[in-house]
């Protein structure tokens, strides 16, 4: 009987060994579920988020000068292409990680079912202890009830092993599919991850380009010629040569004025060497 005993503690440790084991990958699996779910989700926002990223850089290349609108048009047109391998990355991360991970709800509840058969299993086998020692004390004379609980006992630990045996080569399978699923899972994550970047890094690095090719003085030019008319250069040249300084005004003033002068004197000297002419000629006659 201590035998037994001590066979039914060493059975409850083990029993509780592997329910914490199974508790653990039910509170953490289905942690890691929630959080990679979460992950795939605000990946596919930002592809969303992208693509009007994307949208918005067209139509603003529309309306710009033409080496920039080539250049924002082919910027977008490689940012575009990315966002199909981001949206590669969400389905495969769905795929390759979150959906393992989701099949562990599953996995945990069936070891959850062996668990409890081989509790059940046990404590059959404990109340059958239990019965057998009351029997013997309330009956120890009695060969007949006494061998008919021995008989039960014994069928219950039969029971109780057996299930016990099967729950420990159930757990070990357990174990050890659960360490290579998760080498499985986070190697595809990586792998994923890895495969996304080292694509994005070659379409950023020609994004980038495309944006380096813009021709900022062409554009400029452009940008010049249509604010500015054909004639512009003409009119602008008026506009200086009335806008000189005060000096250089006061200057034009004065030679202009000597002009002025020097052309109104030049008559009255005329007009004065004229009657000097005619005084002597009166002069000429009176003497006559």
């Amino acid at each position: 009987m201590m035998m037994l005993g001590r066979g039914l503690d060493a059975r409850d440790n083990q029993t509780r060994q592997i329910q914490d084991a199974v508790s653990n990958v039910e509170k953490h699996f289905g942690e890691l579920c929630q959080i990679f779910a979460g992950y795939v989700r605000k990946t596919a926002r930002l592809r969303d988020k992208a693509d009007l990223l994307v949208n918005e850089i067209y139509a603003y290349a529309a309306t710009e000068t033409p080496n920039l609108k080539v250049g924002l048009k082919n910027f977008a047109d490689e940012f575009s292409r990315l966002q199909d391998y981001r949206q590669a990355e969400v389905d495969r991360l769905e795929a390759k990680v979150v959906e393992p991970l989701k099949s562990y709800g599953t996995i945990v509840k069936l070891k959850r079912d062996d668990l409890k058969a081989t509790l059940t299993a046990k404590n059959r086998e404990a109340k059958q202890l239990s019965q057998l020692e009351k029997t013997r004390q309330r009956n120890p004379s009695d060969r007949h009830i006494i061998s008919q609980a021995e008989s039960e006992l014994q069928r219950a630990s039969l029971d109780a092993t057996r299930t016990t045996r099967q729950l420990e080569e159930t757990i070990d399978n357990f174990e050890k599919q659960k360490i290579k699923d998760i080498k499985n899972i986070f190697s595809e994550f990586i792998t994923i991850e890895m495969l996304f970047h080292g694509k994005a890094l070659e379409i950023y690095t020609a994004a980038y380009q495309n944006i380096q090719n813009i021709d900022e003085n062409e554009d400029l030019e452009v940008f010049r010629s249509s604010l500015y008319p054909p004639d512009y250069q003409s009119r602008l040249d008026i506009v200086r040569a009335n806008s000189k300084s005060p000096l250089q005004r006061t200057g034009s003033l004065k030679s202009s004025l000597k002009t002025v002068q020097i052309s109104n004197s030049t008559p009255r000297k005329e007009e004065e060497e004229e009657e000097e002419e005619d005084d002597e000629d009166d002069d000429d006659e009176e003497e006559l």
